[in-house]
């Protein structure tokens, strides 16, 4: 039997198709929908400071094809930063293998992220953003390991790891 992870991990991949693109299909920016956060800027500001890859992803809610980041392979114990504003959102301690092929967490850091309800798979999923940019990070769903039951499933490009003192470098 396909479970729903395993199945959203394809249909992503078959949607992403054989072309050269690490991204799936964008949709309406943040911006459009009004919300204000802490830090606001435009779309060029936002230019100016992150990848034409990550820009699609946080800003435009594009998602990276699975298993093409390299942090899913991060076993190091350390935090991971929105990569648009550097705020801290998951420790290394709550990253498990999925199998989805995105780095997954089953819990974020306090006051990290918040959540909206999205329709583009036409079933609601959870939408997660940083808190403090809103900028894109993934989805979260019902299907994590203990002790929450989530699995915060983020794309990578969303995220830069900063390794914790001592760890291996």
């Amino acid at each position: 039997m396909l479970s729903k992870r395993r199945f959203i991990a394809l249909a992503a991949t078959a949607l992403a198709g054989a072309g050269a693109s690490r991204l799936v299909a964008a949709g309406p920016a943040h911006a459009a929908s009004g919300e204000a956060f802490e830090i606001m800027k435009t779309d060029d500001e936002w230019r100016e400071i992150l990848t034409e890859e990550q820009f699609a992803v946080m800003r435009k809610e594009a998602t990276e094809r699975p298993f093409t980041s390299p942090l899913n392979d991060e076993k190091r114990a350390g935090t991971y930063h929105c990569a648009a504003c550097d705020l801290p959102l998951f420790s290394s301690e709550t990253k498990f293998d999925s199998g989805t092929g995105w780095p997954s967490f089953y819990d974020a850091l306090p006051d990290a992220v918040a959540y909206r309800t999205d329709f583009k798979l036409i079933y609601p999923r959870t939408e997660e953003h940083c808190r403090r940019c809103g900028g894109h990070l993934g989805h979260v769903f019902n299907d994590g390991p203990p002790p929450t039951g989530k699995r915060h499933c983020i794309n990578g490009v969303a995220l830069v790891f900063r390794p914790a003192e001592g760890s291996d470098a």
